[in-house]
């Protein structure tokens, strides 16, 4: 006995242990995280725009030819140099925006991403509970009905009834077979989804995730205003929504630099640890040798005349960044619409809860007392019938009810953004 409760328990999941799993190994999050690596990149990227520009090289050769007082073959090498900083450039403040948002856009992203996998965990696991139970029931009942089926047999074999009774108890508990086979293939289902949002290997020998616990149901009381306004400000996708609006304003804001001048310093460099290297072209004998040098000056660029170009540019981001204004109106508009709706589902289950658990006795109540008086011939093989399947259909609805109620309660998370807090970035 020790040894097949070992063998029950030892795969057994809590909520708790999924969410972590998820949270660990699931590859969409993965794939967000090395995301957010790569924003910081790219906001290495965006705001090279501001440092010095740094070059060197170092060319080498070989000069010939006879002169007077030379040798003829001079091998030479020297090092050559630049530096070129910017002294104003209107694309320089909104690249450093943009390169902020850009990280806070994967941030959002990789947030978006786990509350997304959480929550799917979540529905996975209150499916595999529901089926579960479900399944036990249905089984439960069948039980029951096949008792019922092994004494009508009985009482035809002894000539108490008539052969109908036997083939309508017979029918009556092979119609659950159907519905227990519906509720395996549904536990079965939502065990594979949660191997893969866990990131379980399903090779051949692998076991799939059996979830620990059973669905419980607890009334809560939500204040839907207070709830919607807190809800705007701390959902993910509202806050992507958000930041992709501010990314469009600065891509726009550095495309239409173009329309400004810039300037830019500049140094050069020429380091010749050799003498008597003569400049290329050079005919004179004792001038115009290479020396070492240093230049510095200044470049100003402006275009005054846009050929298109940089004005194409600039309507393209602006219409993106109206888009993207649009989205987010509409987003914050289906917030109060939703989270309205859930509000309705969660009322409406709790009556349906409260109906069912009151009828759930009752009925539990009449099924034993027809059983019964069927066993000593007082109550009719379609009595028993009506009594077990109004019993079920109780318990199942009872069932039922507790598993939406949770369902609700994973989308009021989700709507909410209550999954977890998200830290603000400072940038």
């Amino acid at each position: 006995m020790a040894i097949v409760w070992f063998a029950r328990t030892s795969d057994a999941v809590t909520l708790d242990g999924v969410l972590n799993s998820t949270l660990e190994k699931n590859p969409a999050i993965q794939q967000a995280k090395s995301n957010l690596e790569q924003a910081a990149g790219r906001r290495l990227v965006l705001r090279s725009i501001v440092w010095p520009n740094l070059k060197l090289n170092v060319p080498a050769g070989v000069q010939g030819g006879q002169r007077a007082g030379e040798n003829s073959t001079k091998v030479f090498g020297f090092a050559r140099g630049s530096l070129t900083q910017p002294l104003f450039n209107t694309a320089i403040p909104p690249s450093l925006r943009r390169g902020d948002v850009e990280v806070l856009i994967a941030e959002q992203q990789l947030n978006l991403a786990v509350e997304e996998q959480l929550h799917t965990a979540r529905l996975a696991f209150y499916s595999a509970l529901y089926n579960r139970e479900l399944q036990s029931v249905r089984e439960k009942q069948r039980g029951h009905l096949d008792e019922n089926v092994a004494s009508q047999s009985d009482r035809y074999q002894a000539g108490l009834v008539d052969r109908s009774a036997f083939t309508s108890a017979t029918v009556e508990a092979r119609a659950l077979d159907p519905l227990v086979e519906d509720s395996r293939r549904g536990y079965a289902a939502a065990q594979l989804q949660l191997a893969q949002v866990m990131a379980v290997d399903l090779n051949s020998k692998a076991s799939l995730p059996n979830p620990d616990g059973e669905l419980s149901f607890a009334p809560v009381d939500v204040d839907l205003n207070s709830e919607t306004a807190a809800a705007l400000e701390r959902r993910t996708d509202i806050k992507l929504a958000r930041l992709l609006v501010r990314a469009a304003n600065e891509d726009e804001r550095i495309i239409a630099a173009g329309y400004y001048p810039s300037a830019a310093g500049s140094v050069t460099g020429d380091y010749i640890p050799v003498t008597g290297i003569h400049r290329e072209g050079s005919t004179s004998r004792t001038q115009d040798f290479l020396g070492s040098e240093i230049r510095e000056g200044a470049a100003y660029t402006w275009q005054v005349i846009d050929n298109g170009k940089v004005g194409g540019a600039v309507l393209r981001a602006r219409k993106a960044r109206e888009i993207n204004e649009v989205e987010l109106r509409k987003l914050e508009a289906s917030v109060g619409r939703e989270l309205s709706r859930i509000h309705n589902q969660l009322t409406g289950i709790d009556a349906r809860h409260k109906s069912f658990a009151a009828g759930t006795d009752v009925a539990g109540q009449t099924a034993t007392a027809v059983q019964q008086n069927l066993g000593s011939g007082l109550a009719s093989e379609l009595e028993h019938r009506l009594a077990e399947g109004n019993y079920l259909k109780t318990q199942t609805g009872l069932l039922e009810a507790n598993y939406l109620h949770n369902v609700a309660l994973a989308e009021w998370d989700r709507a909410t953004g209550r999954y977890f807090q998200f830290a603000e970035d400072v940038h």
